[in-house]
C-alpha cells in the first residue's frame, strides 16, 4: 500500500470508527485504572508495553482536532478558526475546574464523615488541607491539580497551541511541524521546561510541552486521515519492525530476564551520557521508551484490517459511543474514580470485589450516559432544543470530532 489510503479510511458517514473505538477504550482503561486494586487492572494496556491510556487519550485528541479545525482556517477569517480551538480549551478549563471542585469535595467529604484520612495524603489533597486560599488559587490558574484530575488541563493548554500547529502545517508542510514539534519536545527534555506548581514546588505531572509532541502527530495524522490519505505509508518492513518492537516490550514486561537485560541496556545508555528522557519512563517529560512504543502499537494497528472490522461491529457500539461523547463520559468517569478510591479508604479488609462491581457499575454509567447523549444528537432540532432548555433550534454543527 502507498501513502494513501484506501477509501474506506474515510466512511461515508465522514466518521473513522476506528478513531471513537479506540478512544473510548482509553477512557475504558483509565476508568480501570483509576480504581487501583480492582482485578480488571491487569487487564489494560499499561500491563504489556511502557505507555498507557494517557498516550492513546492524547494522540486521538490530536487526530480529533486534526479532523475538525484545519478546515475552519481555510474558510474562515484567522481570528475566529483562532477562536474555535480556543472556545474549545475554554470548554476544557471550565469542565477541569468543576471536576475539580466536585472530586475535592468528595474526598474532604470522606475525610470528614468516615474519617478516610488516608485520602487527605494522598492525591496532592494536602496542600489544599493546610493552604486552601493558596491552592484555589491554584486550582483557577491550573497550577494546583489533583492526582487522576490533571489531563484536561493539559488537553487545554495543547488547543492553545494547536492554531499555530495547524498554520505551520497548513503553510509549511505536516513533516515541518512535526519537526518543530520534535525539536520543542527536546528542549523540554534538555531544560526540564515545564509550567510551574503552585503552591506545590515542581511543575505540572502532564508537562504541555513535552506532550504536545504526540498530540501533533495525532493532528498531523487526522489532517491527512481527512484527505484520505496516510501519515506514514504502510510498508510490509514497518508492519514488521513494529511489532517485533511490540513483541519485545511484552517480553520485557513479563520476563524478568529480558526485563533485567533491557534495564542494563539503558542504564549503559545514562552511564554514556544520554539525557533522562531517553533512559528512563518518564511520564511527565513522555520520555522516549513510552512515546516510541505507543507509536509501533498506534501504527501497527492502523495497518490491520481487522482492527477497521472490528471498531465498526456493533458489539462494540457501547464503547464507540464513549469515544464519541468523550469529554461528558470522562468528566463522570472521574467523578466516579474519585469516588470509588474514597469508598475504597473508607473501608477495610479484601476489597476486590466490591472494586470490581463499582468499576463494572461505574462503566455501565459511562456507557448510559454516552448513549443518552446521541440518542439526543439523533433527536429532531426542536426536540432537542426543549430538552436542553434553548428557545430554538440550532443549525447543526457538522462533523462532532472533538
Amino acid at each position: 500500500m502507498g501513502v494513501a489510503a484506501p477509501r474506506a479510511l474515510i466512511p461515508t458517514g465522514g466518521r473513522d470508527p476506528r478513531l471513537d473505538f479506540f478512544r473510548g477504550l482509553a477512557l475504558v482503561m483509565i476508568f480501570i485504572n483509576h480504581v487501583p486494586g480492582n482485578p480488571l487492572e491487569v487487564l489494560t494496556n499499561r500491563n504489556f508495553g511502557f505507555s498507557d491510556a494517557a498516550e492513546g487519550f492524547v494522540f486521538m485528541s490530536g487526530m480529533a482536532a486534526g479532523l475538525a479545525y484545519p478546515s475552519a482556517f481555510q474558510r474562515l477569517p484567522l481570528w475566529r478558526a483562532v477562536l474555535k480551538c480556543w472556545g474549545r480549551a475554554w470548554t476544557l478549563y471550565s469542565v477541569h475546574l468543576v471536576v475539580s471542585v466536585i472530586c475535592l469535595a468528595i474526598m474532604l467529604g470522606a475525610v470528614y464523615w468516615f474519617d478516610a484520612g488516608k485520602l487527605a495524603q494522598i492525591n496532592n489533597v494536602e496542600p489544599w488541607i493546610e493552604a486552601p486560599v493558596q491552592a484555589t488559587i491554584g486550582i483557577a490558574l491550573l497550577s494546583h491539580q489533583f492526582g487522576y484530575v490533571n489531563i484536561l488541563s493539559m488537553y487545554a493548554v495543547l488547543l492553545m497551541m494547536t492554531p499555530a500547529m495547524i498554520l505551520i502545517a497548513q503553510r509549511s508542510g505536516v513533516w515541518v511541524m512535526l519537526g518543530l514539534s520534535f525539536l520543542l519536545w527536546i528542549v523540554t527534555g534538555e531544560t526540564r521546561l515545564n509550567i510551574p506548581a503552585f503552591p506545590n514546588s515542581g511543575g505540572w505531572f502532564f508537562n504541555p510541552f513535552a506532550w504536545q509532541f504526540l498530540f501533533a502527530i495525532g493532528l498531523a495524522a487526522g489532517m491527512r486521515l481527512k484527505t484520505g490519505a496516510r501519515l506514514v505509508p504502510d510498508r510490509t518492513w514497518a508492519r514488521r519492525t513494529a511489532l517485533v518492537l511490540l513483541l519485545l516490550t511484552v517480553t520485557w514486561m513479563k520476563i524478568g530476564v529480558v526485563q533485567d537485560a533491557g534495564r542494563a541496556g539503558l542504564a549503559f545508555l545514562r552511564d554514556s551520557g544520554f539525557p533522562f528522557y531517553i533512559t528512563n519512563f518518564d511520564k511527565t517529560f513522555l520520555a522516549a521508551p513510552r512515546l516510541l512504543h505507543f507509536l509501533a502499537l498506534a501504527y501497527f494497528l492502523s495497518t490491520q484490517g481487522w482492527v477497521r472490522r472490528l471498531s465498526g461491529h456493533a458489539w462494540v457500539r457501547p464503547v464507540r459511543l464513549m469515544g464519541r461523547f468523550g469529554l461528558p463520559v470522562f468528566a463522570l468517569g472521574t467523578v466516579l474514580s474519585i469516588l470509588g478510591q474514597s469508598i475504597q479508604a473508607t473501608l477495610t479488609g479484601d476489597l476486590w470485589l466490591i472494586s470490581l462491581v463499582f468499576v463494572v457499575v461505574g462503566l455501565a454509567l459511562q456507557m448510559a450516559l454516552a448513549g443518552i447523549k446521541w440518542r439526543l444528537s439523533q433527536a429532531p432540532d426542536t426536540e432537542r432544543a426543549a430538552v436542553q432548555g434553548r428557545d430554538s433550534p440550532r443549525v447543526p454543527a457538522g462533523i462532532h470530532a472533538e
